[in-house]
């Protein structure tokens, strides 16, 4: 892949509440950061296999979508098909390393 775009990620924390805020296509919530990135990537999931099922169309109430915003989703949707971790993605976190065979 070449340089990739990825929305920003935003927390916003109060005593008992996270909530993840990817700027401009999701969020999660949970009563702990990990809850909250687990309830955000699902979502994300969800929204990126539809887009690139072709199951996700933009309403034009709202305009135009981002270019940006439609090819991130398209390839969480492609990684997600492939079986890969779309968390490594979002949080550009190195993928676990499986053992040789």
């Amino acid at each position: 892949m070449s340089a990739e775009w990825t929305p920003e990620l935003r927390l916003h924390a109060q005593a008992d509440r996270c909530r993840l805020h990817l700027v401009g296509v999701t969020y999660g919530n949970g009563a702990t950061m990990q809850e909250a990135s687990n309830d955000l990537l699902a979502r994300l999931f969800d929204l990126g296999t539809a887009t690139y099922d072709g199951r996700f169309r933009a309403t034009s109430e709202f305009g135009a979508p981002d270019r940006r915003v439609l090819d991130f989703l398209w390839e969480i949707g492609e990684l997600a098909a492939r079986g890969g971790d779309i968390r490594g993605r979002v949080f550009d976190v190195p993928a676990p390393r499986r053992p040789s065979d």
